[in-house]
């Protein structure tokens, strides 16, 4: 009973404070209208109307409504997005990843048994795909075949992007890709140039080394570009080819990404056209980036270097989900002021002085971000990132769901793997009119990335799509551990 009543009080308390301001001006209204309406004719007919008063008058309302909307930033839309969707001959199930791990180390069981555990309690499915290069014993990670991935990823997904768009290649203003680990000569912005035919006055930018939320950094880029660039498109691609980056080694800390990393790749298009408006499906509210790249250990905690034998990989560090967490924090503190309902900051605000004046061990209050979003994709980096922001956040196992499945279905795809997430709540017909989608991205250097969208309209469910064949399988239990 005492779990209901105060469950009633903090909704109403919840309505009193976020809606103080109607509460307060209503009642100053009326009774203003009410003084006015007893004022007596006299006093209307002693105002005297000055001709050049009305002129200046007008003047001034026409300067500041002017200056107003000159310099209000141009809304942003996303009109649409694709993902790709490997093909069946790239599926990598457990047996098969396991096996090609005896047999590329042979000669070092432990690792296989270490790669063997990771596998078990990672979250990943048997949908998981790895490049053609990845599936020869040995692998063989030339150029040619990391080109060949590059290709058939992004091309695949900006084709999906034109045909439900109807998007042509001339119409392009604006293109930025995002890869951390190929970054070859000409880039992969070139490569797309020239597939295309794209103009030659196009902005094209390429972003490499920016770890798995170099997506969210393309498209902070791409909203100031839109800024200064009227009446424009730009296109974002967001990838991680693996081919050239499969660790060879036996180093445990650099065997982590072999097990975790899959094939994916997804194509956005982001417009500032007013005509756009009622086609788009979401409209960009913030993107706020935080980097703790001056602390040493954020800055080594995802590291790119050779092992003992020479051979290059990906250093996962012990220390990364802390260094997550603390991030994640510093994220927190600069969107939570820009997102949350006044109710929730003033109790965070309360916890605070009250920690600093009276208390340093009251427990600190965790504002409730489900007030401020309906929907939210976390990347799916692996099991254990899902897990800590679910428990930081406070989050239920609903809002978390697209992310689990995400991960298991897809694996982690890096940088494109919010929005397979939001293909996923798209695909279960969640999204509705108004709702509010906070994506949530982490990458080495070391980086926490949000962006923040609003639906403009309610999305229907589609029979394409990167889930179109599976989405009525999930959700799926994923146990703890399973047994391989």
């Amino acid at each position: 009973m005492s779990d209901i009543l105060l469950k009633y009080m903090k909704l109403g308390y919840q309505y009193l404070v976020n809606h103080v301001l109607a509460f307060l001006l209503i009642p100053t209204a009326i009774a203003v209208a009410v003084e006015i309406l007893r004022s007596s004719p006299a006093r209307w007919n002693s105002f005297a109307i000055d001709p050049i008063h009305i002129l200046f008058t007008s003047f001034l309302a026409v300067f500041i409504a002017t200056v107003y909307f000159m310099s209000k930033p141009r809304s942003i839309y996303l009109v649409d997005y694709a993902c790709y969707k490997p093909p069946v001959t790239c599926r990598v199930p457990f047996s098969t990843f396991m096996e090609h791990s005896r047999l590329i180390l042979k000669d070092n069981p432990k690792s296989v048994d270490f790669q063997m555990r990771i596998l078990e309690r990672s979250g990943l499915g048997e949908e998981t795909c790895l490049p053609p290069a990845i599936h020869y014993i040995p692998p063989t990670p030339t150029m040619d075949a990391a080109r060949g991935e590059a290709e058939t990823v992004i091309f695949s997904s900006i084709d999906s992007l034109m045909k439900s768009t109807g998007l042509k290649p001339k119409q392009i203003d604006i293109l930025i890709v995002n890869c951390s680990l190929f970054s070859p000569t000409p880039s992969l912005s070139a490569m797309i140039v020239n597939k295309y035919k794209l103009r030659s006055n196009i902005k094209s930018y390429n972003l490499s080394g920016m770890g798995c939320s170099a997506g969210l950094i393309s498209i902070d880029l791409a909203r100031d570009l839109l800024q200064i660039h009227p009446n424009s498109n730009a296109l974002v691609i967001s990838t991680e080819i693996i081919t050239p980056n499969y660790y060879k080694g036996s180093e445990r800390a650099m065997l982590l990404p072999n097990c975790l990393f899959r094939m994916g790749g997804a194509a956005i298009l982001l417009s500032n056209k007013r005509r756009d408006r009622s086609l788009a499906k979401y409209k960009l509210v913030h993107v706020v980036r935080t980097h703790k790249g001056a602390d040493d250990k954020a800055y080594k905690c995802v590291y790119e270097q050779e092992d003992p034998q020479g051979k290059v990989g990906i250093n996962l560090s012990k220390d990364l989900m802390v260094i997550a967490g603390e991030a994640l924090k510093s994220n927190i503190t600069t969107i939570g002021p820009l997102v949350l309902p006044a109710s929730e900051q003033l109790l965070f605000l309360f916890t605070l002085i009250g920690r600093k004046i009276f208390n340093p061990k009251w427990k600190p209050y965790i504002p409730d971000f489900k007030q401020a979003f309906e929907h939210f994709c976390i990347h799916a980096g692996g099991r254990a990132v899902i897990d800590e922001l679910q428990k930081n956040l406070q989050l239920s196992a609903e809002h978390v769901e697209a992310s689990r499945m995400t991960l298991h279905r897809f694996g982690n795809t890096s940088s494109s793997s919010l929005w397979y997430e939001l293909g996923y709540i798209e695909a279960k017909g969640r999204m509705k009119k108004g709702d509010r989608v906070w994506q949530i991205a982490f990458g080495s250097g070391f980086k926490c990335n949000s962006a923040v969208w609003k639906c403009n309209r309610t999305i229907k469910t589609t029979s394409d799509g990167p889930w179109q064949d599976c989405i009525h399988t999930y959700p799926v239990h994923i146990p703890e551990i399973v047994k391989i």
